[in-house]
């Protein structure tokens, strides 16, 4: 789909308070449970393979995982910031190193559809959340699962004006190819940016990113 305006924007900690990896590490793993993230720092393991495995050790029931989500906290004016936003000639397309299982079930309870561009999952008691990489996207990223950068380039290829969001890591380098008037961050992202004084707009909710890109395109 061309578009003259799109805003990619990451999930977990930007359209939500709070990431849904962290809530599981915090109430449904054992405290005995292997740093993998060290792992993945020390290039043993990928980013994806060290979700991956968080998710599969989960040994609640799926109520006990589903009670996550609404802490997760997503933003309570999503879906009118979404239909605003859209009206004002706006494509969002979700790009996320997270889990499809869990979008997909927050944005439907918001009452809001939209492009997900993350990795495929299912929830299997006994075995965990298991997350899978998803081979088959346009997006294909080995490391994350999906390329966020590569998704942000793809519009850029067509001519749009791309606005990109996010919080954490796996966001830099989409980040970085937008301009710094549509460049939002805050957490890991914007402290990244900071150090390399790079310029970006701020975020306490995602519904501000898009009250900031209404204005923007009334100007």
């Amino acid at each position: 789909m061309n578009a003259n305006r799109v805003l990619v924007t990451d999930f977990d900690g930007t359209m939500t308070n709070r990431d849904f990896y962290s809530l599981v590490v915090e109430q449904l793993l054992p405290p005995d449970m292997p740093d993998h993230w060290v792992d993945y720092r020390s290039g043993k393991i990928t980013h994806f393979e060290a979700l991956q495995k968080y998710f599969a050790a989960i040994r609640a029931d799926e109520s006990s995982v589903l009670n996550l989500l609404s802490q997760m906290v997503l933003d309570p004016h999503l879906k009118t910031s979404v239909a605003s936003l859209q009206n004002s000639g706006w494509q969002i397309v979700v790009a996320s190193a997270g889990c499809q299982w869990y979008i997909d079930k927050l944005l439907a309870e918001a009452g809001v559809s939209l492009e997900v561009h993350a990795n495929p999952g299912r929830f299997e008691p006994g075995r965990g959340l298991l997350m899978e990489l998803p081979t088959a996207s346009p997006f294909f990223s080995p490391v994350h699962g999906i390329h966020k950068a590569g998704i942000v380039e793809h519009y850029l290829k067509t001519g749009a004006t791309v606005a990109f969001a996010g919080d954490g890591f796996p966001d830099i380098d989409a980040a970085k190819l937008v301009t710094a008037d549509l460049r939002f961050a805050r957490r890991d992202l914007a402290d990244v940016l900071k150090r390399e004084g790079q310029a970006f707009q701020t975020y306490r909710v995602w519904s501000q990113i898009a009250d900031q890109l209404i204005e923007l395109s009334s100007l």
